[in-house]
């Protein structure tokens, strides 16, 4: 059921009662911290008081937080409470301080009479110098404990010191469940707060957790005891961590990297499992994978992480940098032999993952010492000598480039994916960035963080925390005038300084996400806007809206692939970057030969590759490739084209995106015939034809959007072009060009019915 089961709990006996608070002064008394009278005090916790004070045995509440059982002494004046040293430190108090005291009446200060039913306390040395490895079984602890303390009031964060056998242990309350006898159903509530407070008995269950030296050796015959060395800490949050948007990677992180570990070792071998070793992390830059590493030791009990960037394990002596690889585990494996499955968690951190542990293979310098690296790597993890007392958390922004060894279960078996944040997780980074700003009231009221989550998308966690910065410096820029040869700062505008809603609008102009959409490419496509000459043209462009309609809303199109094929300057790509930008997608991108002008064939497949990788990272994402036969190198003598480039584009317009991700892919050529012969056109779910202008009234339409010549004028270059080209069939692109040209003539008339009858 729970922690504490109520039928074995039976009603406190008489030695248990509380004390009866009804004829004690309840008044506030005004006394002096001093030391202990002696080791006895010291190590009964309690507060040494004079007779003239307060009653013998009896709570006492000091600076209406702290409570505890009092206990006469001769050797304290009155006037004076003595506490020892654990005690002054959890209460912060220095000696001949003076505190307010004041008989405590647990029945007043809670409404009903509460009893512990579990504590979980960490355990230390008193003295690291004094500490043996000799094991301390907890049941044994337990009783120790409840013998000395039973009736006593504990609250969570309480420091006590106790002696066992000899040795003296700093203890401190982390947490604690109390009940009330009267409740028929008792609640499972853990309270780690100082306000939380129970009376100690003996049907309480003590949990005995190691402390932060992680030096006390705590056994228990009891199987059902929870670990004493648990990895997480109790009073542990992910907020702690400030990273947001990332709450399903975290249970799937604790679920599979940490859980096993916190249950006892004798029902993980029931069981007959191992530990997970390796934990990979992969995504784009700055979405929060080092931010983790960084913060990874607050939330856990363990040894303190062992951080490693990539590169600095190579080194340029022999056999030097496998010797780095197995230092980084001689700890671990030293306890292992001495401890076994009570060993401490050992965690070690690798940034940079891929710059080190690449295919072997692949790096072609002929000196294998990236091969050897990975192979000590490889048996350190999951080799001859098995270790179940490491965590090697592995950061890359390249899952791809690392060793598939690596990634096999028994190494980095757990990988998970630091995605782009959607607009929840946006909005959670917002409100952890701007914290400080919004304590200190450095803030505006206008300011709204969910519109500029929507605003922001494809922002990484780090892109987020650099727009808030560029919002600040907006705001700061404001308090400061720059004049000819000095610098001066308004006083009274500091006192006023706040981030309004502008600052960040202005930010969002200046800091843009390294997967967001490639707008100046795809406004040069449609430089002067769409000309809607013909029926066709809106056909064309509410197909493309049915396309973007059906990526974003349909369960089972997660991949739509489109070719537009037409004669060469028919509009393919103005009407593909129309419909991309109509679409409101969070990424979109523009692969045109223009980029790839001057390149390599390796380095060609290289950007397409990385183009179509980066177009799997965000929840929706479009594609536009320009001229499919430029960019494969197509000419029609001499060596046709290049077959690498082509088949990395079959794989990739077929190749379905991850789960949750949504790929539109819109794809131009003048070429039809020559992608039929490569047989590519398979790969595309549809066709659509862009056709030229093919009659004088699509023409006159083109005239009239682009405010070309009066409705007089051009009834006369219809007329005259009836009678020298009366079947027309020009590009759009072309008919510009000719207006154009036509526009700067001194007879514009007879000039671009000139251009038009040449051009057809």
């Amino acid at each position: 059921m729970d922690k504490f089961k109520l039928p074995s709990f039976t009603k406190p006996t008489h030695n248990i009662a509380p004390p009866d608070m009804s004829n004690v002064d309840q008044r506030p008394r005004h006394l002096h911290v001093t030391n202990c009278p002696n080791n006895t005090y010291a190590l009964a916790n309690v507060a040494a008081v004079s007779p003239k004070d307060f009653p013998n045995n009896i709570y006492v509440i000091v600076d209406n937080l702290f409570v505890f059982t009092t206990k006469h002494s001769n050797d304290i004046p009155p006037g004076s409470v003595g506490f020892n040293g654990n005690q002054r430190t959890w209460g912060g108090w220095s000696l001949n301080q003076e505190v307010q005291c004041r008989a405590f009446d647990m029945l007043k200060y809670s409404g009903k009479q509460s009893y512990l039913g579990s504590v979980d306390i960490e355990i230390s040395f008193r003295s690291r110098g004094k500490a043996v490895t000799t094991p301390f079984d907890q049941d044994q602890l337990a009783t120790h404990f409840i013998k000395n303390y039973e009736s006593q009031i504990f609250s969570p964060t309480q420091y006590l010191i106790m002696e066992f056998k000899g040795h003296f242990f700093d203890l401190k309350v982390r947490n604690l469940q109390a009940i009330d006898l009267a409740d028929i159903e008792p609640t499972n509530k853990v309270a780690t707060g100082i306000e939380a407070k129970g009376i100690l008995t003996k049907q309480t269950q003590l949990n005995f957790f190691k402390g932060r030296d992680g030096l006390v050796n705590l056994t228990s015959s009891n199987s059902l005891r929870p670990r004493s060395d648990a990895v997480i800490r109790a009073d542990f949050k992910f907020e702690d961590l400030g990273v947001g948007g990332l709450d399903k990677e975290f249970t799937k992180i604790f679920r599979r990297a940490f859980a096993s570990r916190i249950f006892p070792p004798s029902v993980i071998e029931k069981l007959g499992i191992s530990h997970v070793k390796g934990l990979l992390l992969f995504g784009p830059p700055g979405t929060g994978k080092t931010l983790i590493a960084r913060k990874i030791g607050n939330m856990l009990n363990a040894k303190e992480p062992k951080i490693v960037n990539g590169p600095e394990i190579l080194s340029k002596y022999v056999g030097s940098s496998e010797e780095n690889i197995r230092n980084l585990f001689k700890d671990a494996e030293a306890e292992y032999r001495a401890k076994g499955e009570d060993s401490s968690l050992h965690i070690i951190i690798f940034d940079e993952l891929d710059s080190v542990f690449k295919q072997r293979g692949s790096r072609g310098d002929g000196t294998g010492v990236g091969d050897n690296v990975v192979n000590q790597l490889l048996a350190k993890m999951d080799g001859v000598d098995q270790l179940n007392n490491i965590l090697v958390i592995g950061m890359t922004n390249r899952k791809d480039l690392i060793d598939n060894a690596l990634l096999r279960p028994g190494r980095f078996e757990v990988q998970v994916e630091i995605h782009l944040p959607d607009e929840a997780g946006r909005l959670q980074i917002f409100e952890i960035q701007t914290r400080k700003m919004r304590e200190n009231d450095m803030m505006d009221a206008d300011v709204d963080l969910a519109e500029l989550a929507a605003l922001s998308k494809n922002f990484s966690g780090a892109e987020i925390e650099g727009l808030v910065k560029s919002a600040s410096s907006f705001a700061i820029n404001k308090t400061v005038n720059i004049g000819k040869g000095q610098t001066k700062l308004n006083q009274k505008d500091i006192a006023k300084l706040k981030v309004t809603r502008n600052d960040f609008l202005n930010a969002l102009t200046e800091v843009t996400p390294a997967f967001g959409i490639n707008e100046e490419d795809l406004k040069t496509c449609v430089e002067g806007g769409m000309i809607l000459y013909s029926d066709r043209i809106n056909a064309i462009l509410k197909n493309g809206e049915r396309y973007v309609r059906q990526v974003r809303q349909s369960e089972k199109s997660r991949l739509v692939s489109l070719l537009f094929h037409g004669p060469p300057g028919s509009g393919k790509t103005a009407l593909a970057a129309a419909i991309a930008l109509k679409s409101e997608f969070p990424f979109i991108r523009l692969i045109s030969p223009n980029e790839l002008t001057g390149m390599s064939e390796s380095a060609k497949i290289a950007y397409i590759d990385n183009t179509f990788r980066d177009a799997y990272k965000s929840p929706l994402n479009i594609l536009v490739i320009d001229s499919l036969e430029t960019l494969v190198d197509w000419v029609p003598i001499g060596p046709r084209f290049s077959n690498n480039i082509l088949q990395v584009l079959k794989v990739a317009l077929k190749y379905k995106p991850p789960e949750g991700r949504r790929l539109l892919i819109m794809t131009t050529t003048s070429a039809y015939s020559v992608l039929k012969q490569m047989d590519i056109l398979s790969c595309f779910d549809n066709e659509i034809a862009v056709p030229n202008m093919t009659n004088l009234d699509e023409f006159n339409n083109v005239m009239m959007d682009t405010g070309f010549l009066d409705d007089a004028d051009r009834v006369r270059v219809i007329n005259k072009l009836a009678e020298t080209a009366p079947r027309m069939n020009i590009g759009i692109k072309k008919a510009l060009t000719n207006i154009e040209t036509a526009r700067h003539d001194d007879d514009p008339i007879n000039e671009i019915v000139e251009l038009m009858t040449q051009a057809v």
